[in-house]
């Protein structure tokens, strides 16, 4: 039965590119009306469905909650749109007239959109948007915790694309995502890009696929507190971004650095805000909870909230309780509160001075996290320049909650759900991935310079006979 599955699942997928390579064939001649027409019905589509498939995401998956994800289903579509309206993407992109160069946009052809659990919904929305604004058809493959919810999606902006004049196929879907499916998608010949969303190990599955991919990398955000910073404001910053649905975003904060002549004071705030401060037993309760054998974060705490991972470690906590703090001295793959936590749990760095608490910014990075985001607050610019120059990521934040200002929600970061990591982070890209990293730019380039040949004939003459007399010889 289970090969039955896989072989259906596999056929399953070689049809629905077949279908994304016909639907590219009338994609690749439209105008840039005709795409934005397209792209436009997908936001309308998200925003009219956005609590409905806020809630079933919620439902099926068990990962954080249906008025969050809500929220996130209208940033894709809306705020994704307004930001990409007036893009050019098809056709003439720019003339020069004084190099004498055109850039001329070319869609890439089907891609291949990986979808997470944690995001199941907002991210077929948005990475719709931007392939199909891109003049590119997507064929998604969901989580296989998330099927529904992630096929319903996509149905939905399918439906609406095609009333909007793109042509059937230019979304797809695979009903059963076997790993057998997963491979098919990214090694079929017509996949052109990959766009992959998720686990490290469907990250690495990407780029070593020989196709050319998009991958992001586990978040791991360290937030400073600097003793300039207005600390009430930062803790409610923090606390806000790391309960946003339950911590589900790559881009939340997951420790909290801060010097001693301020640790106090910081954490006098968290405690009046809501946060639980574990005892070192306590810790190694939930600590037991956080990571699998293999070093993986455990699925049972991802998206849940402090009061839900206290009782499952036997804690009993105030039911007021939104965030649970851990005291933590060292960063690597075996101290669990320096990961990447998908969930309202934070480490608490206490430093003794600057100088420590950018080595250890740096250290909790390099073991998890490297080129993702971090996050500053203080009111002191030379703090923030130093850092900047310093700290490996690519999305470096002032004075706002990380999961928001890092997708673009309460920054003028470009908006998006799939954040590149850069180089350090073993990603293509350090960008928000919006619709240009999506194409390929043909250039149009003038003569401009006459080519002359040098005056010197008879010199050339003798050179190029004792070139040729030296090859005759070697053979």
């Amino acid at each position: 039965m289970e090969l039955d599955k896989d072989l259906r699942s596999r056929q399953e997928t070689r049809d629905l590119i077949e279908q994304a390579e016909t639907a590219f064939q009338e994609l690749k001649r439209m105008e840039q009306p005709q795409v934005d027409r397209i792209a436009e019905a997908i936001c309308e589509a998200g925003c009219a469905y956005a609590r409905e498939l806020g809630q079933m995401a919620a439902e099926e998956t068990g990962f954080g909650n249906a008025k969050d994800k809500e929220t996130k289903n209208r940033f894709a579509a809306r705020r994704v749109w307004e930001a990409i309206r007036e893009m050019k993407t098809v056709g003439i992109l720019r003339t020069d007239p004084e190099r004498k160069v055109w850039d001329v946009g070319v869609p890439v052809g089907v891609i291949a959109g990986i979808v997470p659990s944690t995001n199941p919904t907002s991210t077929v929305i948005y990475k719709a948007m931007i392939a199909l604004k891109a003049g590119s058809p997507i064929v998604f493959s969901p989580h296989p915790n998330a099927v529904r919810c992630t096929r319903r999606a996509a149905e939905i902006v399918a439906q609406a694309a095609q009333k909007a004049g793109a042509p059937q196929g230019a979304i797809g879907c695979i009903s059963t995502p076997t790993m057998d499916a997963v491979q098919e998608l990214m090694h079929h010949k017509h996949t052109r890009l990959i766009l992959a969303t998720g686990g490290g190990a469907m990250v690495h599955a990407a780029y070593s696929s020989g196709k050319p991919a998009i991958g992001v990398g586990a978040g791991n955000g360290p937030a400073y507190i600097h003793r300039s910073a207005d600390i009430p404001q930062a803790v409610s910053d923090i606390i806000r971004s790391k309960t946003f649905d339950n911590g589900t975003v790559c881009a939340s904060e997951q420790s909290v650095i801060v010097e001693e002549c301020c640790a106090e004071r910081v954490k006098d705030e968290f405690r009046r805000q809501g946060t639980y401060f574990l005892s070192a037993q306590e810790a190694g309760c939930i600590a037991k909870l956080l990571l699998r054998a293999d070093g993986t974060i455990n699925p049972k705490v991802v998206g849940k909230t402090a009061v839900q991972i206290a009782q499952m470690a036997g804690l009993s906590v105030p039911e007021t309780t939104r965030v649970l703090m851990a005291r933590e001295t060292e960063a690597g793959p075996t101290r669990p509160y320096s990961r990447e936590k998908l969930c309202p749990i934070l480490a608490l760095f206490i430093e003794k001075d600057e100088n420590s608490i950018l080595d250890r910014a740096v250290e909790v990075l390099l073991g998890e996290g490297a080129g993702h985001t971090f996050s500053i607050h203080a009111k002191d610019e030379m703090v923030i320049r130093r850092f900047a120059l310093e700290i490996p990521v690519s999305r470096f934040l002032v004075n706002t909650p990380s999961s928001l200002g890092g997708v673009g929600l309460t920054t003028n970061l470009f908006p998006a759900l799939t954040l590149g990591c850069g180089a350090v982070g073993g990603s293509s890209s350090s960008n928000n991935i919006g619709p240009i990293d999506l194409i390929n730019i043909r250039r149009v380039a003038w003569g401009t310079e006459k080519a002359e040949l040098p005056e010197n004939t008879e010199l050339i003459e003798t050179l190029t006979q004792e070139i040729l007399r030296r090859l005759k010889t070697a053979r």
